[in-house]
């Protein structure tokens, strides 16, 4: 099955027929992410600076959290990194249905994110509020920027969705596949990072 099966109504970007690692427009991805990587990094040296000047992290009355959510909520968001690596497989080979699968795959392992992490906030929420604490402030700030750009990563898989069923993509011109891609792993890494800092690093310190 080749791209030929899906109608080219609109013609694609021309940066789409370029090598997709050496296209502008994955490029300036590449430079939004290591901006982003920015703002969680000082999220997460606040985090530190505010358990070494604390006496208990998290402060008294909040417990450890749990892990079995969160590390459910992990396997979703690299079993979605893989199936989408999976649909951009697919796409180098001309094989468009791969791609649509990859990524409706990977939106629905998102959603299943979501979901979980909804969950997750409504205990947090019973524990404590955002304004209760330096803690519970940093807490809700990082997570809930996480969440804002699992949100627009989404929103990237949609559009990239659309437009391979439009007859976009194929296996030379693929660049629009490749920057979402590139976007969501982002994602998957931050995640990690939240992770170990908010999640497993309250239980070894």
């Amino acid at each position: 099955m080749t791209a030929a099966t899906f109608p080219d109504t609109v013609r694609p970007p021309s940066n789409d027929a370029d090598e997709p690692k050496k296209s502008f427009g994955w490029w300036a991805m590449a430079c939004t992410c290591a901006t982003e990587a920015s703002l969680f990094a000082y999220l997460i040296t606040a985090n530190f600076y505010l358990d070494l000047r604390s006496p208990a992290w998290p402060p008294p009355g909040i417990s450890r959290p749990a892990l079995l959510k969160p590390l459910i909520m992990t396997l979703l968001l690299l079993s979605s990194s893989a199936v989408l690596v999976w649909g951009e497989r697919g796409i180098k080979r001309g094989q468009p249905r791969q791609l649509i699968a990859g990524l409706l795959g990977t939106l629905a392992l998102a959603a299943g994110f979501l979901a979980l992490f909804a969950t997750e906030y409504r205990d947090k929420l019973h524990q404590f509020r955002p304004s209760g604490s330096a803690y519970a402030s940093i807490f809700y700030t990082t997570t809930s920027l996480h969440c804002l750009h699992v949100l627009v990563g989404m929103l990237l898989l949609t559009y990239t969705l659309v437009r391979t069923l439009r007859g976009h993509f194929t296996e030379t011109a693929r660049t629009g596949v490749a920057v979402t891609t590139l976007y969501w792993h982002f994602v998957g890494v931050i995640w990690l990072t939240v992770l170990t800092t908010f999640y497993l690093a309250p239980h070894f310190t």
